[in-house]
């Protein structure tokens, strides 16, 4: 082989391919940005059958790439939001949106984010992007992922007048390189035009779909208030409806605040459902607030959860019922959110709290670190479509994008290097490795031309608006209304 295209061998004590079982002494070999061998060392080697290649041994274990299925990148300069203690989402939300309102450099502060990530282990990201200075950043840092541009605040009458024109405008400015998608906000602070549109704008362009769902409390099943004049019969509505609101789309509500205003009672996951947003093109965060029926249905049509538990302690929320998830079999990744609710950007601190709250709501089972590792891989590529393809990503198998990350681990077995890296593995990683090229090793990102170039890179302009309509600003967080029921290297 030519030195234009040389072989790298990364070998370490423990590989754990994800769609494999676990390799002690095992190796990947790496050509052209994609992965050639992958399995026990020696193998490996004589796969290459002589041919020249560069060996990096790194101590510890070798897995994929971390995929950070939920984050705001453009917050890490909000980190102080963070670092404090809420008493529940509308606490949280008037912090933030103090803070919102700052000076920011979005663009800036969204590159320290993705070099956060990579220090982390981090190789694709669903990026979720509220001012357009941050659309860049995934791109010119080499991460794989997506760009999800978040759409809020929109009403039904403002959106047929202008709001769809505007989205669509804004859409157009989101890079396609790694990824675009649209994200809806969540299901209280849209109304219903906008949340039946979205989704067939975006499947329209072959794109993808990302939500906040099941995070405030308000989201829940509720109970019905009683009979609303004029709705007498419709099955949802009064003591004998239950709360369960089959027919609450028969009320023609236009909204979920309105249908809970109304004495319904179905959730916002039934409620997003109805409206056909949901699908395998289609993946949520948070879930925390979700019923048996609400995963059942997200099980049914192919959309993954990104659980983020430390953001939700942040916040004053409820850990997610994430031993159900396990036991019922829905597809689950892991998300940390954005600095502005969590204290870090490494996704192995909020695997090593869900290890501890599956514990705690009775998961016995002896797969957990297997699946919570296979959470923070493979689950959160599968949730943004990238698990299969010519560029797929999440797993070490042949062809795959060879997107790396290493683990510093004392452990010296499979079963024990597993355990460690999951009930212990914050802070760990000592090398990442992009498209086969290294990163970042040993609290260092190392810069790519890609990288010397985002500083001065054009960020897309958004197109001034219809003559009455409003300045295209995305607005802050917006607070549910109240509920009105109640490595070194071994050279």
């Amino acid at each position: 082989m030519s030195a234009a295209h040389p072989t790298v061998v990364h070998s370490a004590r423990v590989v754990v391919p994800m769609t494999a079982p676990p390799i002690a002494d095992g190796a990947v070999a790496v050509r052209d940005g994609r992965i050639l061998h992958v399995g026990d060392r020696s193998w490996v080697v004589d796969q290459l059958d002589g041919q020249p290649f560069t060996e990096r041994r790194w101590r510890g274990a070798l897995l994929p790439g971390l995929v950070n299925a939920h984050s705001h990148l453009q917050y890490t300069g909000m980190a102080g939001v963070g670092q404090r203690q809420y008493q529940g989402f509308e606490d949280w939300a008037a912090a933030f949106n103090v803070d919102y309102a700052l000076p920011h450099d979005w663009r800036a502060e969204a590159s320290a984010g993705a070099e956060a990530s990579l220090l982390a282990g981090v190789t694709s990201i669903a990026d979720i992007v509220t001012d357009i200075e941050a659309a860049t950043v995934l791109g010119s840092y080499g991460l794989g992922g997506i760009t999800y541009w978040e759409v809020m605040d929109q009403e039904n009458q403002a959106w047929q007048e202008h709001g769809r024109a505007q989205v669509l405008d804004e859409l157009a400015r989101i890079p396609t390189t790694p990824g675009a998608g649209l994200s809806p906000h969540a299901p209280y602070s849209l109304d219903v035009a906008p949340l039946l549109e979205l989704p067939d704008i975006v499947r329209q362009r072959g794109l993808r779909l990302h939500l906040h769902l099941g995070e405030a409390a308000f989201e829940g099943e509720r109970t019905a208030l009683g009979p609303v004049p004029g709705l007498e019969g419709v099955d949802g509505v009064g003591p004998a409806g239950g709360g369960h609101s089959a027919d609450w789309h028969l009320a023609n509500v236009p909204s979920f605040r309105a249908m809970r205003a109304l004495g319904f009672g179905a959730s916002a996951t039934a409620f997003v459902d109805r409206l056909g947003v949901l699908g395998p093109d289609c993946h949520i965060a948070h879930g925390v607030y979700v019923t048996a029926a609400d995963r059942a249905l997200l099980r049914a049509r192919g959309t993954a959860v990104a659980l983020c538990p430390r953001s939700n302690a942040v916040i004053g929320l409820d850990p997610p019922p994430v031993a159900d998830y396990l036991r019922e079999g829905s597809p689950i990744a892991i998300g940390t959110d954005s600095l502005s609710s969590s204290p870090s950007l490494d996704p192995m601190a909020d695997v090593t709290a869900l290890h501890r709250i599956a514990r705690s709501q009775g998961y016995g089972h002896r797969d957990l670190h297997e699946r919570l590792l296979a959470a923070a891989t493979l689950g959160g590529a599968h949730a943004m479509g990238l698990a299969v393809g010519p560029d797929r990503t999440g797993h070490l198998a042949v062809g795959a994008r060879a997107d790396l990350a290493v683990f510093d681990v004392d452990a010296r077995t499979v079963p024990d290097a597993l355990a460690e890296l999951v009930e212990d593995g914050a802070g760990r990683a000592v090398a990442t490795v992009v498209r086969g090229v290294v990163r970042a090793t040993d609290g260092i990102v190392h810069p790519t031309v890609l990288d010397a170039r985002s500083a001065s890179a054009p960020v897309p302009e958004l197109a001034a608006g219809p003559v009455d309509a409003p300045t295209p600003v995305p607005a802050p967080v917006r607070a549910p209304d109240p509920d009105p029921v109640r490595p070194q290297e071994e050279r």
